[in-house]
């Protein structure tokens, strides 16, 4: 059971003490994560399983609230379920002062951040300034704004030998780690096609719906979710996972400046217009909060999340898009497309109604380029048998199906992949790759000038 700390300066006095007793004992304990103000449900489900090298006792610091509540609820049928429970204990403080009080924590931990995030650069910021590493989920930013706090953040991460990382999981993806791996094979791909700021040559679309069941019944989620100055607009939010995808796919270990790399050539936003009812629905509210009334208009919320934007990176012209729907239709779910398009030929993942929402990775050779590129794609998958064994060419229409054996698609949680990443890079921050640092600068520069751009009209 959890022990609600409720701001007693005896028990932060004796707190004080067993720390001190263990430091004298000189008996190291592993670093202890803190979860500050959690919000989403990545914030209970980083502790899906026990992380190794962690301390089972997780500190909480959050303002007493629905957000929280449904964050140790989380964790508690973690800990309760019948097969491989989890053995979490966590003090959590949630009185006056509580984000005061996380910075008292001993320097070296880790605090770990999944909710709101209009604030959650200024958590990244105290936090680095308190001596604590960071796993933050994204964004980190949704406002342009913030980018010189963002800057801020990592630069003072560097100079204090702190790693701040965000989560990326979807590099862990099976699908995406191949689509990267046949891009990067000249024999296969070729070289990547500029393409024109009309005709992109990489496209990268997400498709999600709010509405979704869990045991037959919606799962709810808050209320400001659906404000924009809380949670950002699509491309702020979702769509921090494929500009990300596309650096890391085109230009693998290299980093891209933002200053010079990169050019925003247009950007356009469109509203989802969503009833009362339809509100209630997915987040239980039956009234309008108070900090969404000035978007609504005719009883009608105007939730402004689908976002699309033209950009290049290096001369590679990239068109990024992100929509929500309020509910997918029956029978589907999130579909994802992504498509890189090079001398030999298209490299694209899909993972719509014929792939059964599951993504599946698809070559499409240039005309005359058919044979060629089918014999090197037949090696490049003998080549990598022994690292993912089962890969296979399958032909359908125009396109070579990849096909990927369950076993393969399912060997490990990526998320639990991502935190193994990140606690070696904790354990030696200079094992930290730079062009990590530098692309997550360029990832959040695209996605909230995309933003901007869009709300003053739509072209550079």
């Amino acid at each position: 059971m959890p022990r609600i700390w409720l701001a007693p300066e005896r028990r932060l006095l004796a707190g004080c003490v067993a720390i001190l007793a263990g430091v004298l004992a000189a008996s190291p304990r592993a670093p202890r994560l803190i979860v500050l103000d959690p919000g989403h449900s990545h914030a209970a489900g980083l502790q899906s399983t026990m992380l190794p090298g962690i301390d089972p006792e997780v500190h909480v610091y959050a303002p007493l609230g629905p957000d929280v509540a449904a964050y140790l609820s989380g964790v508690a049928r973690f800990n309760t379920r019948p097969a491989n429970p989890t053995t979490w204990t966590y003090n959590v403080f949630t009185g006056p002062g509580w984000l005061e009080r996380a910075s008292a924590e001993p320097p070296g931990n880790i605090v770990f951040l999944a909710g709101r995030n209009d604030n959650k650069i200024d958590y990244i910021l105290g936090a680095i300034r308190h001596g604590q590493n960071v796993l933050a989920d994204k964004p980190w930013i949704i406002e342009s704004h913030d980018f010189p706090r963002l800057e801020n953040a990592l630069t003072a991460a560097a100079a204090g030998h702190l790693v701040a990382f965000d989560e990326m999981t979807l590099r862990f993806d099976m699908a995406y780690r191949l689509q990267r791996e046949l891009v990067g094979d000249a024999a296969i791909f070729g070289q990547p096609d500029p393409g024109t700021p009309a005709d992109p040559s990489v496209r990268m679309e997400n498709r999600h719906g709010l509405l979704k069941y869990s045991g037959g019944r919606p799962s709810l989620r808050p209320a400001w979710f659906f404000d924009i100055r809380q949670q950002g607009e699509g491309i702020a939010d979702v769509g921090t996972h494929l500009v990300d995808l596309v650096f890391w796919t085109l230009f693998p270990g290299q980093g891209i400046d933002y200053r010079t790399d990169l050019a925003m050539i247009a950007a356009r936003r469109e509203p989802l217009l969503l009833t009362a009812a339809q509100f209630e629905k997915v987040t239980g509210a039956q009234a309008w909060p108070a900090f969404l009334r000035d978007a609504v208009r005719d009883n009608q919320l105007v939730y402004y999340t689908n976002t699309h934007g033209v950009f290049s990176v290096r001369g590679v012209h990239v068109a990024v898009d992100v929509r929500w729907d309020y509910e997918a239709p029956p029978g589907t779910g999130d579909s994802y497309f992504t498509a890189y398009r090079g001398s030999r030929s298209d490299i694209q993942l899909r993972s719509g109604a014929q792939e059964h929402w599951m993504p599946e990775v698809y070559v499409v050779p240039a005309a005359g380029q058919r044979d060629s590129v089918r014999d090197a794609l037949e090696r490049k998958l003998a080549a990598v048998a022994p690292l993912w064994p089962g890969l296979a060419v399958e032909t359908q229409g125009d396109a070579l199906h990849v096909s990927i054996p369950s076993a393969v698609r399912k060997s490990g949680d990526h998320l639990a992949q991502l935190v193994d990443r990140f606690l070696g890079y904790v354990r030696d921050p200079n094992s930290l790759p730079a062009w990590e640092q530098a692309n997550l600068l360029a990832k959040y520069y695209v996605t909230t000038r995309t933003v901007e751009l869009a709300r003053q009209g739509g072209s550079k």
